[in-house]
């Protein structure tokens, strides 16, 4: 398949699949903003094979067969966008690794004991996805790319907590749970003391984070900061909704997303 062609895809897949980093992307020069699409097709198709409604086993192989898929000749789209902006910015295979070993995790451990222990899954498909986007962007801060990965995951956990738990996990670090008296996850005065606290976690990850535009050209810094209040803009939804993330409105409309871009250019 010719490179345009496997880039057309993964911005099609992009599109239609990520709504946040599609409007963020948006600003990027094309060279990048494929890049970064080309990434993105790639964490959806681990995510994908994890949360699929395959058996573990099913799931484990398709797993290990996109992290082999690193290394081999590429002729699947998504592959042959991705060696491209891998060879074109230097993207290291460590991270992409790093998120199928986030999606083994998901087939092997359902709850967290502790927030460290959550970080540690975080870093792995979050983390990573920031780690890998951090070439493309032309910038070496890891750290706080790392970490903005990290908010971003801590906002899509809160957000997905009732459809997580549809799916058997439970990401909410489990002596958190004990402490602020969840027993069960359903809304309760106890359920949204404990989401304030997830949200004041996660708000401080974003802050420290976004640090990381000091390192970055005008259009990246644009394109981060742009998806990061996306982001920021869902937990400002899920606080109104005072947490009610089982029967609440949490995801923003077009419009909505259309006029936090439109603040980022305008600036």
């Amino acid at each position: 398949m010719k490179v345009d062609a496997a880039y057309d895809e993964v911005l099609r897949i992009t599109r239609r699949e990520a709504k946040n980093f599609a409007y963020g992307i948006m600003v990027l020069p094309r060279e990048k903003r494929r890049a970064i699409a080309a990434i993105y097709a790639y964490a959806r198709r681990v995510d994908d094979a994890a949360d699929g409604a395959e058996p573990p086993e099913v799931k484990r192989a398709a797993l290990e067969e996109l992290l082999v898929a690193l290394d081999a000749s590429p002729s699947d789209p998504v592959f042959v966008a991705l060696a491209d902006a891998r060879e074109r910015f230097g993207i290291p295979r460590e991270p992409l690794a790093a998120l199928v070993g986030g999606g083994l995790q998901d087939l092997e451990q359902q709850t967290y004991a502790d927030f460290a222990e959550l970080r540690g899954y975080c870093e792995k498909v979050a983390g990573a996805v920031g780690l890998a986007c951090l070439p493309v962007y032309g910038s070496s801060d890891t750290a706080h790319a790392e970490t903005l990965g990290i908010a971003l995951q801590l906002i899509n956990i809160i957000r997905d907590v009732a459809e997580d738990r549809q799916l058997g996990r439970v990401y909410l670090p489990q002596d958190e749970l004990t402490r602020f008296g969840v027993n069960r996850l359903e809304p309760s005065p106890e359920f949204r003391e404990l989401m304030a606290f997830q949200a004041q976690r996660a708000r401080a990850h974003l802050t420290e984070g976004l640090e990381l535009l000091r390192s970055l050209d005008r259009r990246s810094a644009l394109c981060v900061r742009t998806f990061a209040e996306l982001y920021r803009a869902t937990l400002d939804r899920i606080e109104a909704n005072d947490y009610d993330v089982f029967n609440g409105k949490t995801r923003l409309s077009t419009a909505e997303k259309l006029a936090v871009v439109a603040r980022g250019v305008f600036r």
